[in-house]
C-alpha cells in the first residue's frame, strides 16, 4: 500500500466519524442549551413568586396598620360619644333642677 491509497481510506473512514461527532456535539449543545434556557426560566419564575409574595406581605401589614388606625379612631369617636352622653345627662339633671322641662 502506498501513502496515497492510505490517505484516501483514512479520509473516507474520518469523514463519517467526523459527521458522527458533530451531530453527538450538536445534539449536545442543544440540550445544554434547552437546560440552560429552563434553569433560566425556572430563576425568573421564582424570582417573580418572591416579588409576589413580598408585596403580598406589604399589603397585608399595610391593611393591618390601616385596621389598626381605624379602631383606634372609632375607640375615640366613641370616648368622645360617652363624654358627650355624660355632658347631655348633667345638663338634663341641671335644667331639671331649675325646673324646666328637658
Amino acid at each position: 500500500m502506498d501513502a496515497a491509497l492510505v490517505t484516501a481510506i483514512a479520509a473516507v473512514v474520518a469523514a463519517p466519524v467526523a459527521a458522527i461527532a458533530a451531530m453527538y456535539g450538536q445534539r449536545g449543545a442543544n440540550r445544554a442549551a434547552r437546560e440552560t434556557s429552563a434553569g433560566t426560566g425556572y430563576d425568573s419564575l421564582t424570582q417573580r413568586l418572591v416579588a409576589e409574595r413580598d408585596k403580598a406581605e406589604m399589603d397585608e401589614k399595610t391593611a393591618e396598620a390601616r385596621a389598626s388606625a381605624a379602631e383606634s379612631r372609632a375607640s375615640a369617636a366613641e370616648s368622645k360619644h360617652q363624654a358627650l352622653e355624660a355632658e347631655i345627662a348633667r345638663l338634663r339633671g341641671l335644667v331639671m333642677q331649675l325646673g324646666g322641662a328637658p
